[in-house]
């Protein structure tokens, strides 16, 4: 009956990890030997993997990554001009606490958002709320905001975010007046947040996408100043994975 109401209690002060670990105590012989403080250790340990595990599973899931990417899955080929010592600065996930920003630009194919979503996972692991947009939906987002009346709120929370990740910048043509409310975001964001963008077009022609002058300077100082940068290189990576199939098939 103590039991009962011990795993009641528990459970209403939602610590299921020690739950599920007391139970398990409960079934092995060789935690007998064990002391008080001993077990109560590996209790609170389990509460703690458990809270820890939990807690990563909701920001990957609330980040919204377009694919499921790891840094250990990374392909260093020289062709593309990813180096490890680049990496091995992102995966510290030092450059969030600092608030700086991250560019990857590259050919279409080339593992951009590959990447962007592994160092996206990895800042998850290390404890960072991240937020990931495809460009186009991004920017829509932003519009739809406008006109509901919830630019404002939105805002809001975008600036809270420790990251965001915008994929694919430049892709589609996008309203000066919306270049003007992702300027008020990176504004907002400034000390505050991190930010990664990637791009197919190198950071030299933004101006051009961005259009209005004026605001292009503004976003580019906000966006490239102490930002790593990351250009990649070569053929495109969907290219490389189709080929040893093709080969096969017209071989055979």
């Amino acid at each position: 009956m103590l039991y009962t109401q011990t795993v009641e209690k528990l459970k209403s002060l939602r610590l299921e990890g020690m739950v599920q670990a007391l139970e398990e105590q409960r079934r092995q012989r060789e935690i007998l030997p064990l002391d008080f403080e001993e077990r109560l250790a590996l209790l609170v340990e389990r509460q703690w993997l458990w809270k820890e595990n939990r807690g990563l599973a909701i920001r990957l899931h609330n980040a919204q990554f377009k694919i499921s990417a790891s840094l250990e899955d990374l392909d260093y080929r020289s062709s593309r001009g990813l180096k490890r010592a680049q990496i091995e600065q992102l995966r510290a996930s030092q450059w969030i606490k600092e608030h700086r920003n991250c560019l990857i630009t590259g050919p279409t194919g080339s593992g951009k958002t590959y990447l962007a979503c592994a160092v996206g996972s990895q800042a998850c692991r290390e404890g960072y709320r991240t937020l990931y947009f495809y460009a186009p939906k991004f920017f829509r987002t932003l519009e739809m905001a406008r006109a509901d009346g919830s630019l404002l709120a939105l805002l809001k929370k975008l600036a809270r975010a420790p990251l965001i990740l915008i994929d694919d910048l430049g892709i589609a043509s996008v309203p000066g007046k919306l270049y003007r409310e992702f300027l008020e975001m990176l504004d907002d964001r400034q000390g505050q947040g991190a930010t990664l963008i990637t791009s197919q077009f190198p950071v030299n022609q933004w101006h051009e996408i961005i259009a209005d002058p004026t605001v292009a300077d503004a976003i580019l100082d906000r966006l490239v100043h102490n930002a790593y940068r990351l250009e990649l290189k070569g053929e495109s990576m969907r290219k490389s994975k189709t080929a040893p199939a093709e080969n096969q098939n017209s071989s055979s």
